[in-house]
C-alpha cells in the first residue's frame, strides 16, 4: 500500500526528473545568450531557433502527453476509493515512465555526442523510435545510430530511425 510519504516522494521525484530533463535539454547557445546583467535592447530581442521544428514539436507533444499521464496516475494514487491493485499498477506505471525518460535522455545525449545530430526518441516497450533532425536520408548513418543505441541495452530492441 502506498502511504502519503511514498506519494510525496513519487511526486517530488517526478518534479525533479522533469526539471532535470529540462535542464539537460537546454543548449549551451541558449545559456550563453542569457545575459542577466544587461537587458536586451528591443531590436536584439528576437530569438533564433536552431533546432528543427519537427523535433521541437515532437518533444512538446510528448511532454504534454507525459504530464497528462503522470497527472492521471497521481490522481489514482491519491484517490481513496481506488483499490490496492489499481494503486500498485499506477505506481509501477510511474516507475516505468521514469525509466523510459532516463533511457530517452541517454539515447539523445549519445546521438548528440557521437553523431552531432539533434534527435527525438520515443520508447514504447521494446520499440524505440528515433527521429533525426536532418533532411538528408542516409542508410549507413541510420545503421550506425541503430548499432550505437542497441549497445546501450543488454536485451534486443526494435529500433527505427526516421529523418525529418
Amino acid at each position: 500500500m502506498i502511504n502519503k510519504q511514498n506519494l510525496w516522494f513519487i511526486t517530488l521525484f517526478s518534479l525533479i526528473m522533469v526539471l532535470s530533463i529540462y535542464y539537460l535539454t537546454i543548449t549551451d547557445d541558449t545559456l550563453s545568450n542569457l545575459n542577466l546583467e544587461n537587458p536586451l535592447k528591443e531590436e536584439e530581442s528576437q530569438v533564433v531557433i536552431s533546432e528543427n521544428e519537427t523535433i521541437v514539436a515532437l518533444k512538446v507533444a510528448s511532454e504534454e502527453e507525459l504530464v497528462t499521464k503522470i497527472s492521471e496516475l497521481e490522481n489514482i494514487l491519491l484517490n481513496n476509493s481506488s483499490s490496492l491493485e489499481e494503486k500498485n499498477k499506477a505506481y509501477e506505471d510511474l516507475q516505468e515512465i521514469n525509466k523510459n525518460e532516463a533511457s530517452k535522455e541517454t539515447i539523445e545525449k549519445k546521438i548528440k555526442e557521437e553523431f552531432k545530430l539533434d534527435s527525438y526518441v520515443s520508447i514504447n516497450g521494446n520499440n524505440i523510435n528515433i527521429t533525426i533532425a536532418s533532411i538528408k536520408h542516409d542508410n549507413s548513418l541510420a545503421n550506425s545510430i541503430i548499432r550505437c543505441v542497441q549497445d546501450l541495452f543488454s536485451e534486443n530492441k526494435y529500433i527505427t530511425v526516421k529523418f525529418g
